[in-house]
């Protein structure tokens, strides 16, 4: 984890180009529907998330892709640590660095919706559920499409599918917290598919890395 961060300081650029790409498509939705408040609360949630997700994207192919090109990843498959492990403090140090500012930045980019305090609260806590889920989920299919040609696409095709549920639960606390119903189910939900996520794709991603490198 302090190696990748290190590097991912010293390449700011790459950090600041997806926080940007966030910022831009959040921004853009209130300036093409107009002033209604009622009719941006209702999408604010939606559009956060898909912003998020779709800005979480640009940063997968860095997950692995210097590590491949350098030989660092073959050194990683002879370390005496599991490779899973390894791959798992990749992923957190990626997220820390492509989601976690994306997290920070959301309740600011909510305001502009007119969300309510309670709202932003809960868009806070599905993100901060929801986030490392998608940095996970998203390792695998980064792996799977390691030095393979046109690989951005064909990831994007692999994962956007499996962040429906958490975009469907993550959008949906927001929603229900808004109309009264209660956010508790949808952020259980959330909790569960991380706690999958925690358990089962840094295994699947350290698989795919050692098909990828074969």
């Amino acid at each position: 984890m302090k190696r990748d961060l290190i590097l991912a300081v010293r390449r700011m650029s790459d950090v600041l180009t997806t926080l940007f790409f966030f910022i831009i498509v959040v921004s853009l939705f209130p300036l093409g529907i107009g002033p209604e408040v009622e009719i941006l609360r209702m999408i604010a949630p939606g559009v956060v998330w898909v912003a998020a997700i779709l800005a979480s994207m640009l940063a997968l192919g860095r997950l692995f892709e210097g590590d491949y090109r350098d030989g660092t990843l073959e050194q990683m498959l002879l370390a005496p640590q599991p490779l899973s492990v390894l791959v798992l403090g990749k992923v957190l140090a990626h997220w820390a660095v492509s989601g976690l500012p994306l997290v920070l930045m959301a309740p600011l980019l909510g305001l502009q919706f007119g969300m309510t305090a309670e709202g932003l609260g809960v868009l806070l806590v599905s993100l901060v559920l929801g986030t490392p889920a998608i940095s996970l989920i998203g390792a695998v299919g980064a792996a799977l499409t390691l030095g393979v040609r046109g690989g951005g696409v064909l990831v994007s095709l692999l994962v956007l599918p499996l962040y429906i549920p958490v975009l469907i639960f993550g959008a949906g606390a927001v929603e229900a917290s808004v109309t009264g119903l209660g956010a508790e189910a949808h952020l259980s939900l959330l909790g569960a598919i991380l706690a999958l996520a925690l358990c089962f794709a840094p295994w699947a991603t350290a698989a795919a890395l050692r098909i990828s490198l074969d």
